[in-house]
């Protein structure tokens, strides 16, 4: 049955950053619920182990999840499941439209993140976390002089494999055609090191494992029979697609050549009311860190900009010394 709920502020994913914008907004006293299309977590459900958080030394993704959503919910929160459809703005409100109702607020936060670009061969999902990885800067330390492999072609896949040099003793950089579309001076920097292993028009066409993770891929050159390559680790970079599929062509915020949504400084998009943060926001890195702190950052003004509107009050602009961020002034 369609329902219409009227809130401060709906937020748009439950990963890391979704879960701290409800967190700060929670905190702030306004009315707030956040979707999720599954259980709260993210990309942290898909993670086995974490070692990069201030704060931890090892916790798993799952066990980080339960206890970011459970300190948002005991700030007032509403966590919902819901599978939003489309983002609407709407001047002052923006009507967030979902399978099973419509949600109308003030400000919107997407926090959708996106979904790293698989290759859909046999054993990538089934060793997801426990040698299959997308990510070289959260696990290439559980790799200490083991072999790995990379795929990929341009320069995400080489850049990350030039970091998996400082841990793995050796690493394949694997590519299905003759050239790189990466960077020429990061291609001649992998060449030149003597950790990378550089293997050109060659595809994956199997990842091997057993109870305790990878243990080696099967590739296939061009022209070639299958050959299997003992690795520990299989990190997968040919892409990575951010959730903003939400707004209409003609409502939809500025963004890259990526797709990633363009904000400033605030984190609000080109569309004023609605924010990004985490994944889903064109920026330099994508880490768990880095979400948290764009949501910080995006929560805190909007409720900024909430009590402004409430009580018709214009907000100071921040000088570069911070001295009026608390203060606000009558509008005129």
């Amino acid at each position: 049955m369609t329902t219409d709920r009227k809130y401060d502020i709906v937020i748009v994913g439950g990963g890391p950053a979704g879960l701290t914008a409800a967190l700060y907004a929670g905190r702030a006293r306004v009315r707030t619920v956040l979707l999720e299309r599954g259980a709260p977590g993210g990309q942290l459900l898909n993670t086995e182990a974490i070692e990069d958080y201030p704060g931890f030394d090892h916790i798993t993704g799952a066990q980080l999840a339960e206890r970011m959503a459970e300190q948002a919910r005991k700030f007032g929160v509403d966590i919902e499941t819901a599978n939003v459809t489309a983002i609407r703005n709407g001047g002052e409100r923006k009507r967030v439209e979902t399978e099973s109702g419509t949600y109308e607020a003030d400000f919107v936060i997407l926090t959708a993140g996106g979904e790293p670009k698989k290759l859909g061969i046999p054993g990538e999902s089934d060793f997801q976390g426990r040698g299959v990885s997308q990510c070289a800067i959260c696990d290439g330390a559980f790799f200490k002089e083991q072999d790995v492999a990379v795929v990929g072609g341009g320069d995400a896949a080489v850049e990350e494999a030039a970091f998996l040099t400082r841990y793995a003793r050796k690493v394949h950089l694997i590519h299905r055609r003759t050239h790189f579309r990466a960077q020429a001076i990061l291609v001649e920097a992998a060449r030149k090191n003597p950790k990378i292993e550089v293997i050109l028009n060659t595809i994956v066409t199997e990842v091997q494992g057993d109870e305790n993770g990878v243990t080696g891929i099967s590739v296939k050159e061009h022209g070639a029979s299958p050959r299997l390559l003992p690795v520990a680790g299989f990190f997968v970079f040919i892409g990575f697609q951010p959730n903003v599929q939400f707004f209409d062509h003609r409502e939809h915020p500025k963004h890259d050549a990526l797709n990633f949504l363009i904000t400033d400084s605030t984190m609000e998009t080109s569309v004023p009311g609605v924010y990004a943060a985490g994944d889903v926001r064109s920026q330099l890195t994508r880490q768990i860190t880095t979400a948290v702190g764009d949501a910080t950052t995006a929560a805190i003004d909007a409720v900024k900009k909430l009590e402004a509107r409430k009580h018709q009050l214009t907000p100071v602009p921040v000088d570069a010394y911070g001295e009026s961020d608390n203060l606000i002034i009558p509008a005129h």
